[in-house]
């Protein structure tokens, strides 16, 4: 336990750090001046400090204010020394955050006695702050655990998710990440950025109800379809708001709204404006810029530029308006996600072909 003792008079000063020596497990830590302490901080460490009123430049209280500038020497104990019993003077240390007086001539018996006392009351804090301190890391530990558990969990179900048709896997790795991107440049916390990065796989989730001739038909779904299709919003946000996880609260949440429309013309709820949940609006965009941009068994895979441009152009009728500037923001790091994709389908296309070298090319394995 580190003592402060300040004191202009050097043989109050060496009286004062005999003191402290006599306290088990104690250190002195003399200061002949104000100055010389105040030159000292912040790197001076101490438990308790014990100052003399009366010192010319800066008074005992003086010198106190200034020192608890610095936040961690907010909660240390101080005591003052002083000869002064007006009342006004105490009040004054009191008011400055003094804990307790010492009388001069310094009483060895008093001292002994009353330091003691604090000291153990330092000790005392001092373990309370360790035992917090630990229950802090404990509770990170184990939140962080719950995390893991919890991105496992959205791990598993989206390679589940995936399991008739790759491409669709791929699809929704990609999707959180420009989700994540535009999210980012709308500002939002670093945590939620994440958090809808984790989320956003699972937009899709609900088609695993889906039946095959719908989910893999190769060409435009009929009206009656796309109806069909369209429940997947619904039936995704189910599966996923059962749970108790914020992660998968959050997952439901976007399954049930990346397909409401700024304007009200989507679905399944017909929500619009500030009504639709943030992250719905983020991941629709998302959602819509990677639909564009790959081939589909329907359609040719847009170009950047052409995806971009309608983007733009639907600002404030299909897509927020203030989502659509942050995907405009986002553009050099979305382009660069979807060039990263498309460099490692191309070097998965040759691993495999490099497995099977008699394989003919675009034939079906079964």
């Amino acid at each position: 336990m580190r003592i402060l003792l300040v004191d202009d008079n050097s043989t109050n000063l060496k009286l004062l750090t005999k003191l402290v020596g006599k306290l088990d497990s104690c250190e002195a830590v003399p200061f002949a001046s104000p100055d010389a302490v105040l030159s000292a901080l912040p790197e001076l460490d101490f438990d308790i400090a014990i100052i003399d009123y009366q010192m010319p430049v800066y008074n005992g209280v003086e010198l106190y204010t200034e020192i608890v500038r610095f936040e961690k020497y907010a909660e240390v104990p101080v005591i003052f020394v002083t000869a002064d019993k007006d009342m006004t003077t105490r009040m004054a240390a009191l008011n400055a955050g003094a804990i307790d007086f010492l009388t001069k001539p310094v009483n060895p018996v008093e001292f002994q006695a009353r330091v003691q006392n604090i000291v153990s009351l330092a000790r005392a804090r001092r373990q309370l702050a360790d035992q917090a301190e630990w229950l802090r890391r404990e509770v990170e530990r184990a939140v962080g655990e719950l995390r893991e558990r919890e991105q496992e969990i959205i791990h598993r179900l989206t390679l589940a998710a995936g399991y008739k048709d790759p491409e669709t896997a791929r699809h929704t790795l990609r999707v959180a990440s420009y989700s994540e991107a535009i999210a980012i440049e709308l500002g939002l916390s670093p945590q939620l950025c994440h958090d809808i990065r984790l989320a956003a796989p699972m937009h899709d989730i609900g088609k695993v109800a889906m039946p095959d001739t719908v989910l893999l038909k190769q060409g435009r779904l009929t009206e009656a379809e796309y109806r069909q299709m369209q429940a997947h919003a619904e039936i995704g946000s189910d599966i996923l708001g059962r749970s108790h996880s914020s992660l998968l609260q959050l997952a439901s949440e976007i399954a049930a709204s990346h397909h409401e429309r700024w304007d009200g013309q989507g679905y399944p709820n017909r929500l619009s404006g500030t009504a639709i949940p943030i992250s719905g609006r983020i991941v629709c965009i998302a959602d819509n810029f990677d639909a564009l941009t790959t081939e589909r068994p329907y359609k040719p895979a847009w170009s950047f530029a052409r995806t971009v441009e309608h983007i733009l152009g639907r600002a404030g009728t299909q897509f927020d308006p203030d989502c659509v500037a942050a995907f405009e923001r986002a553009l050099p790091r979305i382009q660069a996600i979807m060039e990263q994709d498309r460099r490692e389908q191309a070097e998965e296309a040759e691993r495999a072909m490099a497995a099977s070298p008699d394989r003919i090319p675009g034939e079906r394995v079964a």
